[in-house]
């Protein structure tokens, strides 16, 4: 899909297309989304939620015009045919981050091992579910922990941050994706995991089904998804704790 783009309706036609997106691109994608109204007087209205609902609100054939999700869901739903095949377009992608509550004592996450102790002595924490939270349970095992981090574990309700369990103080440790910690008070943001054992999140788009049989609403969904590829969005897209991708598939 090319970088550049073009506004697929005339001013005096408002269009509105809905999308659906994870909890982790619900700031940088509100941000852009009054961008592009301004600019095209095209409303994306879409509806942010936990990436496993998003998953099954997709499998019941609920209508969207946008689907914004984590790489892995849009291969899973392009393979079941609940999008079209080879439309996966990524746009963005995100790292694990770690928070603690805002005045904590500041624990070592300057390495793999410092981690490891560090969770290890910990008596709350809290991860959030989707890609990120699959890779740190993968990890944790790795390390022969499940069991402790089991014993201290704190399971975000789906659509609550793991950020607001922080603040609360329901939790000392949290791990989450950037994007969704940089903005909540009450924490402070450690850092990303150390390079070893860092891990990021690919953020992409998958075409539905039934912009196949509306030709002018599936061009204003390609416009769009030029859109967050621009150059002009980089900028949002670092300030929101992500950072763009320059390839496509």
């Amino acid at each position: 899909m090319s970088s550049t783009f073009h506004h697929s309706s005339e001013v005096n036609q408002p269009l509105i297309l809905r999308g659906i997106s994870s909890m982790a691109t619900k700031s940088v994608l509100s941000q852009l989304s009054i961008i592009y109204f301004e600019k095209f007087n095209i409303r994306i209205d879409i509806e942010s939620v936990g990436g496993v609902e998003a998953v099954k609100r997709i499998q019941s054939n609920e209508h969207f015009d946008l689907v914004l999700l984590g790489s892995d869901s849009i291969d899973r739903l392009m393979t079941e045919g609940h999008l079209l095949a080879n439309s996966r377009h990524d746009w963005v992608e995100s790292q694990i981050a770690v928070a603690i509550p805002s005045g904590s004592k500041q624990p070592d996450i300057s390495s793999s091992l410092a981690v490891k102790n560090t969770i290890i002595s910990c008596t709350s924490l809290s991860y959030s579910t989707g890609p990120s939270g699959v890779y740190l349970e993968k990890l944790f095992d790795s390390w022969g922990i499940t069991d402790k981090v089991k014993s201290c574990l704190v399971v975000p309700p789906p659509g609550t941050p793991v950020g607001s369990l922080v603040a609360s103080g329901k939790v000392l440790l949290g791990f989450q994706q950037l994007s969704e910690l940089i903005s909540i008070p009450g924490i402070e943001v450690l850092g990303t995991l150390p390079r070893e054992i860092a891990y990021t999140t690919i953020f992409s788009s998958g075409l539905p089904l039934v912009l196949t049989s509306q030709e002018n609403r599936l061009k204003a969904v390609k416009d769009f998804l030029n859109f967050l590829i621009s150059k002009e969005v980089e900028t949002i897209k670092i300030t929101n704790g992500m950072k763009g991708i320059s390839s496509t598939r």
